[in-house]
């Protein structure tokens, strides 16, 4: 290639800039094909072709994107500390949305995914690289034609799609503002130029000449305990029944006493520290359309229940429970100041439905994962632990490790999730029982684990596990975490002499896998959100429990007759 041709190119990558200042001057038609015309010769993850573009032009339409930007912009604003800071952020000029002459919506099909893509196995993100280079050759396009564009990602997306009406499988990256440049910032960066920050003038690069040795992970089944004394058992019946009641009269208070003052051991059980664990993780099954949310949900949700806005937030605060979010695999980098524990196994499973979710390495380390979590809270003095979750399309890789290792038909097993309509429904039961068809592996509870399971599923069921092996009180909430139990359940069916059963949800399957269980909820409010919420809402139950039995009088200490 000549000399001048790399010259111009290099002209051309040093004149780009993220234009926030454009003139009124429109684009022309054959301007903004050329540039499409680039972006369809990016790179495209096994010639998928799912980058799809959408033209605004109305200004209707940009006023409600930039109503929708500010809304965002704002939210944002109030992250930042610092009041000099904050001030500087005002004074950016972020967006040209109703300014530009021209908008533009790049986005990628997920619905590819629905097939055998070459490329996708590893990671479902490469449609969304295919796109940012396609993103990259328009912008160096209109660059050459002296045109420019500015992205805009300071958006709520779900509401985004929303306002522009597109299909549930379409996932924008952006708004981009598009027209003739204003300024070109000095030849710098907008924001280098108004002082927010400097650009490094060098790539940063490190040579990577030896390789790590890793091993295979292997969860060990926790060991079996002694049993409890029979004189134990004994005493807590002795107790309970002569406090000053007829027999039987605080009904499942009394079994759940008794549960608790068998699981530590002690006839006067205290509840130390009570928490509740909420682990996070995104599903490639979700990219299938199961849910009635898009996966983005799973990574804002996590952000939500940082803030304190979610339901489980709420609850822990009323009751006095301690909270932590474990990010089990989600498809979003938290920043690594946020108060997450950072447990990632990766940017979701991989979809299940032509291939398996994970491998077999993945299952014993989320197992131990999970366990190490719970082990930390266990030492920082606390006996009762809680389990939640959050992952857009979880209660589809549940209702399959249900149907699996319950033996029992996937149309028993699913219910609505998030709230899918009828039609989609019957979408999601169509693709779980074609996933299951398609399965050809093992009844062996770890095959169908990391053929159907999820990353947060798995380390609750570790962190199960490990709660038992500690004498910990085991809290389960509603459809995803019983499943997630009983996982642990068929690995050693002994944890259930720790669990207390909190809600029966409204999901489908749920009541059936109970019953299963052979398990008890102590309520049943019509729930269905997960979070762990179910767990918190029961724990005045255990608290009303314990009091009665360490504090009620008998029929002795009071003076009060016993029944003749």
């Amino acid at each position: 290639m000549p000399q001048t041709t790399n010259y111009i190119l290099e002209d051309i990558l040093k004149a780009r800039r993220d234009t926030r200042h454009f003139t009124t001057e429109l684009v022309p038609d054959e301007v903004l094909q050329r540039a499409l015309q680039a972006g369809h010769l990016a790179p495209s993850v096994g010639l998928t072709d799912a980058t799809r573009y959408f033209i605004i032009k109305s200004p209707e339409v940009k006023q409600e994107i930039k109503n929708l930007f500010w809304k965002y912009n704002q939210k944002a604003a109030n992250q930042i500390q610092e009041e000099e800071q904050k001030k500087a952020y005002a004074a950016l000029k972020l967006e040209a949305i109703v300014d530009a002459p021209l908008g533009l919506v790049v986005c990628y099909d997920r619905s590819v995914l629905n097939n055998f893509t070459i490329g996708t196995v590893a990671s479902n993100d490469t449609l969304k690289f295919s796109a940012v280079c396609a993103v990259q050759n328009i912008w160096l396009s209109l660059t050459e034609q002296g045109y420019s564009m500015g992205w805009v990602s300071i958006l709520d997306y779900y509401q985004f799609k929303k306002i522009l009406g597109l299909p549930e499988e379409m996932e924008p990256l952006g708004y981009f503002c598009v027209g003739k440049p204003a300024t070109d910032y000095d030849k710098q960066p907008m924001l280098q130029q108004q002082g927010w920050k400097q650009k490094s003038a060098t790539p940063l690069v490190t040579e990577i000449d030896t390789c790590l040795k890793t091993s295979l992970a292997t969860f060990g089944i926790p060991q079996p305990k002694s049993a409890q004394p029979e004189s134990l058992t004994h005493k807590l019946q002795h107790i309970i029944d002569n406090k000053t009641k007829p027999l039987g009269a605080l009904g499942e208070l009394e079994v759940l006493a008794k549960q608790i003052g068998q699981v530590f051991n002690t006839t006067t059980p205290v509840l130390k520290k009570p928490h509740i664990i909420v682990f996070a993780a995104d599903h490639g099954i979700a990219q299938h359309g199961v849910s009635a949310y898009s996966p983005e949900v799973t990574s804002q949700m996590v952000k939500n229940f940082v803030t304190g806005g979610a339901a489980i937030n709420i609850f822990c605060k009323q009751h006095g429970l301690a909270i932590t979010i474990v990010d089990a695999g989600v498809n979003y980098d938290f920043t690594p100041n946020l108060p997450i524990i950072n447990q990632k196994m990766g940017r979701g499973t991989q979809s299940f439905l032509n291939g398996p979710a994970m491998t077999l390495d993945q299952v014993h380390t989320c197992l131990q994962k999970g366990a190490a979590v719970v082990n930390s809270i266990f030492q920082q003095g606390s006996n009762t632990i809680g389990f939640g979750e959050m992952g857009i399309g979880n209660t589809s890789a549940a209702s399959v490790l249900m149907s699996l290792l319950g033996q029992v038909p996937i149309e028993q097993c699913i219910g609505k999730g998030t709230g899918v309509a009828e039609e989609k429904l019957l979408r999601k039961q169509q693709i779980l029982q074609q996933a299951i068809s398609n399965y050809s592996g093992e009844a062996d509870i770890y095959e169908v684990m990391a053929y159907f399971g999820g990353f947060e599923i798995l380390q609750m069921a570790g962190a199960m596990l490990e709660a038992y092996q500690n004498n910990m009180l085991i809290l389960v909430d509603g459809f995803i975490s019983s499943v997630a139990f009983l996982c642990a359940f068929k690995i050693n069916p002994v944890v259930k002499q720790n669990a207390v059963f909190c809600h029966q949800s409204e999901e489908a399957g749920h009541q059936l896998l109970l019953s299963l269980l052979n398990a008890k909820p102590l309520l049943q409010l019509g729930m269905r959100l997960g979070e762990g919420t179910g767990c918190a809402v029961a724990f005045p139950l255990l608290q009303s429990a314990v009091a009665f039995l360490n504090e009620m009088a008998s029929f002795e200490t009071a003076g009060v007759s016993t029944r003749t």
